[in-house]
């Protein structure tokens, strides 16, 4: 453990002009504020924030944050509060210390639960400043370097799950690849224990058998550079673990076929001689096609900037070889610690936002996502690297994770360009909205003001930011159309109560309810988490008519009126039953479970009567519906055309096919079933009707349940 003086020596060594009495102040109230607490290795508890400042001298960072990494577990694990720790360090170390303090003392949430509120805290303290990210990384390096010392398997597997998905890419994301290789490295031990001896064994067995293989090759490259007159310095390293065990699971094979499992950095003196460098390379040894990155042209999303090859050495090795300046060197090893300048002003939040616009991405995440469960997902979603360049049409370059769609790229550029995304035009050509992007396509974005996210979206986006402003629209779409059929509901309700309601009758029956205002009152009614006899009794009160003293449940009453669905988004608010799929003209009941939406059937539908325990209410179509969709089961003969046929009357009666598939083939007939978007029951009747007089066309009937 660093002494005092000894901390003191090392920040002052890169910066002469920190602040001695901030960093005594500091190291001695923590000892103090610890006093005899042991970690789990049987250390003072003192030792590890003592660490993780010294984790940070090497990084070279101010006064304030290394007084930061000696405090970050004051107010949690000790009687230190938030307003001593200002009083005694300032805001901005207060701020910052707060940013990192774990909640682990909410013991009655779930892990995810627990996990997320920290996350969440920590993103937010983080957009007012980056410096929250530096202390929290190291804060987890150190628990890492010491995870052995914990007793429970499932509590050390748990904090490193935690560690590969939030830590070790928030790491990345700033280009701190040394932080996220030794976090993986040390998470993947714990995760994978017999994949890590496999690996480290056979990695020492090839050592033992290659000798002095990496100096050799290394002398080898340096030299060859050397005859062109480029001056480099060229080191060798073997692969981690995890990333060649990644390697093994992406290729689907074993260590044996794995080639490219050791790496050479070039470090030259200026861009200029990296291109040279790389040419030297190629026209000494052949290139593996595909393993050629250029991030020098195209810098990584955290800055990172560097020219990647695979070659084919001799021997038919494959050696991977990364070529950059010192400069680049620099930043990829210490990542946004390399180039910090926090004492300048004007180094606020949007400032911040401004230079890493990942970070702001993850803002977005935070203020979209509705459950723990939800800001996990899309943030882990948001902080992998992307493998895919696009462009705007203005030639503004886009990264995207593999995989990504039009609509990924649309919120990447903005969230308002996403949610008003109609279609999209990739290299000049309309494109599905699924489609995948591949690199260096140009996109452009077909908008319209009208547009809002379609729900079916999220079957097929794959960034973080897309799902959850995804999810956000829909969210709001359904709270919106739950208070307009809740409603609808309630005016129903009122309907039949006895006497006309007084002017306070609603705002007394909120009370006895316990609800905060009318439209909770109206989602609570759609979802059926208050029946109608409750909210009868709440308005006025004995309309029941249950006896006094009776505490069975009054019976079920029977509705007066149908209750309009006109309006309401179908798969939102009311979903259509798939068993019947009913479309406007169908006489349709709805059913009603507690906390779920209404689901529409035909009044015919055989599914109802193995529904005897859901309330079922009478619905309506209302007017102007849009339209729905009906499922037809079509038998054709086997003869040319004959499906054609059939298809020219849809086109005909403008009738859009929405699902087709095949069902049944023999020698005289093939059966299809047919989803078939259509105005109402008349417009379906017509088409039916028809295809009944059409040549080819052996029979057609509605499917309804």
């Amino acid at each position: 453990m660093l002494r005092q003086y000894e901390l003191v020596e090392r920040v002052k060594s890169y910066d002469p002009d920190a602040d001695e009495a901030l960093l005594n102040r500091a190291y001695v109230f923590s000892m103090k504020a610890h006093g005899s607490q042991l970690r789990a290795s049987g250390d003072p508890y003192f030792s590890h924030p003592i660490e993780v400042a010294g984790i940070l001298t090497d990084l070279h960072l101010d006064d304030e944050t290394i007084a930061t990494a000696i405090l970050h577990d004051t107010i949690e694990d000790t009687l230190a509060t938030p307003e001593e720790i200002e009083r005694m360090f300032g805001p901005n170390v207060a701020r910052m210390v707060d940013g990192v303090t774990k909640l682990s003392k909410i013991e009655a949430q779930t892990e995810n639960e627990r996990a997320a509120e920290n996350l969440r805290k920590f993103l937010l303290a983080m957009s007012d400043d980056i410096r929250v990210l530096l202390v929290k990384l190291a804060d987890r390096l150190h628990n890492m370097r010491t995870l052995k010392f914990i007793a429970s398997p499932e509590k050390r597997r748990r904090i490193a799950r935690e560690t590969m998905d939030i830590y070790a890419p928030l790491a990345e994301r700033i280009g701190m690849y040394e932080f996220m290789t030794e976090l993986q490295a040390l998470a993947f031990q714990e995760m994978e224990p017999e994949a890590w001896a496999s690996i480290t064994k056979r990695l020492e067995l090839m050592r033992a058998g290659g000798g002095d293989l990496l100096a050799r090759i290394s002398s080898g490259i340096r030299l060859l550079l050397g005859r062109d007159g480029i001056v480099a310095e060229v080191t060798g390293r073997e692969k981690q673990p995890y990333s060649i065990w990644r390697k093994m699971q992406e290729r689907h094979i074993p260590f044996e076929q794995l080639s490219d499992v050791i790496a050479f950095r070039v470090i030259v003196d200026d861009v200029a001689d990296c291109y040279r460098a790389l040419g030297v390379i190629h026209r000494r040894w052949p290139m593996v096609p595909g393993r050629f990155k250029d991030f020098i042209s195209t810098p990584k999303r955290n800055g990172y900037r560097s020219i990647h090859t695979t070659v084919m050495h001799t021997d038919r090795m494959r050696i991977e070889i990364q070529i950059r300046t010192r400069e680049m060197h620099d930043q990829a090893e210490r990542g946004l610690a390399a180039h910090w300048a926090y004492k300048r002003e004007g180094d606020g939040a949007e400032t911040q936002q401004a230079s890493y616009p990942w970070l702001k991405d993850l803002i977005e995440i935070l203020d979209h996502a509705a459950s723990p469960e939800e800001l996990l997902e899309h943030t882990r979603l948001a902080m992998f690297q992307g493998q895919v360049f696009a462009f705007t049409p203005k030639g503004e370059l886009i990264q995207l994770p593999r995989g990504s769609t039009p609509v990924d790229f649309a919120y990447a550029v903005h969230t308002d360009l996403g949610d008003q995304t109609v279609g999209a035009k990739v290299n000049g050509r309309v494109v599905p909205l699924r489609t995948q992007i591949q690199n260096g396509d140009q996109v452009q974005i077909l908008r319209s003001k009208a547009q809002h996210p379609d729900p079916a979206w999220e079957g097929f986006v794959v960034t973080g930011k897309a799902r959850a402003a995804i999810r956000r629209f829909v969210r709001h779409k359904e709270r919106d159309e739950q208070i307009e059929f809740g409603q609808k509901l309630y005016d129903e309700v009122v309907s039949r109560l006895p006497a006309p309601l007084g002017s306070n009758a609603l705002k007394e029956a909120l009370k006895r309810l316990m609800l905060p205002d009318e439209a909770s009152l109206m989602v609570a009614l759609a979802r059926q988490t208050i029946d109608d006899e409750a909210l009868m009794e709440a308005l006025m009160p004995g309309a029941v008519g249950k006896p006094e003293g009776d505490k069975r449940p009054p019976k079920r009453r029977q509705q007066r009126s149908a209750v309009s669905i006109k309006g309401l988004t179908p798969g939102v608010a009311v979903k259509l039953a798939q068993c019947c799929h009913p479309v406007p003209g169908d006489r349709i009941v709805g059913l009603r479970r507690p906390g779920e939406g209404i689901e529409v059937h035909t009044i015919h539908c055989r599914h109802l009567a193995e529904e005897a325990d859901a309330e079922w209410i009478d619905l309506s179509w209302g007017t102007k519906n849009d339209s729905g969709t009906a499922r037809l089961r079509l038998v054709v003969r086997d003869e040319p055309g004959a499906l054609a046929t059939a298809t020219t009357v849809f086109a005909r009666e403008h009738a859009n096919i929405v699902y087709l598939t095949l069902e049944h083939r023999d020698r005289s007939f093939h059966t299809y079933a047919i989803d078939l978007e259509v105005k109402d029951i008349q417009h379906l009747m017509k088409i039916i009707a028809a295809l009944r007089a059409t040549g080819g066309v052996s029979s057609v009937e509605r499917l309804s349940g």
